[in-house]
């Protein structure tokens, strides 16, 4: 049995601003049987303590501590090199770093800002970089999923932002080794005792087994039929729910 369960929030728990069926039972469940829970995600529209604030508005029983936003990743990164960002950002994610120490912009951040991803920021970015300002990205997800519609995510700018200034970002959040090392290491369990549940099979999925955790491809959010295919060693569950039924079953 796992020692620690880390699960991805959007498309696993919750879509829409409403939680998926039987997910919150199951989180409950979960966290009764003694392993240790961990929430993850890549979003860069809210902050740390927003999405901790939202999976208990709906119902999930979780504490501040146990999340883990690829964000707050960023922000511990800056802080340990002392860096100055010139932040990329959605507005609704500024709060994450409003109380760092401001200087010239020395490092570029860049996450899923929508409307602020136009020539003018992504070309102020490109200049940066050129002056040799790393390039640090919340992850390379290419898409994700709202109202039932597939969008653009951060990858694709950051890719643009790669090959225009040749350069390579430093990937902070998933599909990162390092993210899920660090969390694995908060939770005191090796990568082999975890198990990931997520709805990406390539930024969740594959990404978490490639550091030695066992995983878990849900057929909710953004999964496409075909999915599994990537990552055929994965279990592949039609839910959360059905997940939990199953490992609490065999215990």
């Amino acid at each position: 049995m796992f020692k620690a369960v880390l699960l991805d929030i959007s498309g696993v728990l919750a879509e829409d601003g409403e939680a998926l069926p039987g997910a919150v039972e199951a989180v409950a469940r979960l966290q009764a049987s003694g392993m240790a829970l961990r929430f993850l995600t890549n979003t860069s529209r809210r902050t740390s303590a927003a999405v901790g604030e939202e999976l208990q508005r709906l119902g999930f029983p979780v504490e501040p501590a146990q999340v883990f936003t690829a964000p707050g990743a960023i922000r511990r990164y800056l802080e340990r090199h002392r860096l100055f960002p010139y932040l990329l950002i959605h507005e609704k994610l500024e709060p994450e770093f409003a109380d760092l120490p401001r200087g010239e912009p020395n490092a570029v951040v860049l996450g899923d800002a929508e409307q602020r991803l136009d020539y003018a920021h992504l070309d102020e970015a490109f200049r940066l970089l050129l002056e040799g300002a790393p390039l640090l990205a919340v992850g390379t997800n290419r898409y994700f999923r709202q109202a039932g519609t597939l969008h653009l995510d951060a990858g694709p700018f950051v890719r643009a932002l790669e090959y225009a200034a040749g350069v390579e970002a430093r990937v902070l959040g998933k599909p990162a080794g390092d993210f899920f090392r660090a969390v694995l290491e908060e939770a005191g369990v090796a990568p082999g005792e975890a198990l990931m549940v997520g709805d990406d099979v390539e930024c969740d999925v594959a990404a978490a087994m490639a550091v030695g955790l066992q995983a878990c491809l849900v057929r909710s959010g953004k999964y496409r039929p075909g999915d599994e295919a990537q990552a055929p060693e994965a279990r592949c569950e039609a839910s959360l729910a059905d997940l939990v039924e199953a490992l609490l079953a065999t215990r």
